[in-house]
């Protein structure tokens, strides 16, 4: 019986040997990037380097910019001076008795629950020990810090 072209081809019996691996990868080194002269550096190593380092560039007091997340309500002022030598958790008890919640951070005072989130640039939560002048200087935006608040967690 001949087979048409357009029949099933007949299926090949099962192979007991293992799969083959794929091929390795070859590691090109950084010279040969069009685009790249160096290494982007990770934020956390761009904050290890800020907090050690003295910044000469960072004022005794910087521009935060906050901006209300999902439902949380609207500060009446939105921009404020605050002094580089403060760290993000000071920042966000200043912003949670503005919103009149009691208080920033998990604490005693609150019940071991945090009354407010932030997130620099709606992209990361910073530790709440970090510091202002760190943060501004690695993701200031027009020399502004633009800090997102809510009172609920808003992203993952």
């Amino acid at each position: 019986m001949a087979s048409s072209p357009h029949s099933p081809s007949p299926r090949a019996p099962p192979s007991s040997s293992p799969s083959p691996s794929p091929p390795p990868t070859a590691v090109l080194p950084l010279s040969t990037s069009v685009h790249l002269s160096s290494l982007p550096t990770p934020a956390t190593t761009a904050l290890a380097i800020a907090s050690t380092n003295p910044q000469p560039n960072v004022p005794e007091k910087v521009t935060i910019r906050l901006r209300p997340l999902a439902s949380t309500p609207t500060l009446a002022r939105l921009v404020f001076k605050v002094g580089s030598d403060k760290n993000f958790g000071a920042l966000m008890a200043f912003v949670a008795k503005k919103l009149g919640k009691d208080g920033g951070s998990a604490d005693v005072n609150t019940g071991g629950r945090r009354a407010v989130w932030g997130y620099v640039n709606s992209v990361f939560a910073p530790g709440w020990d970090e510091g202002i002048g760190g943060l501004w200087a690695c993701f200031k935006v027009d020399d502004q810090l633009v800090v997102g608040y809510s009172v609920t967690p808003a992203f993952g």
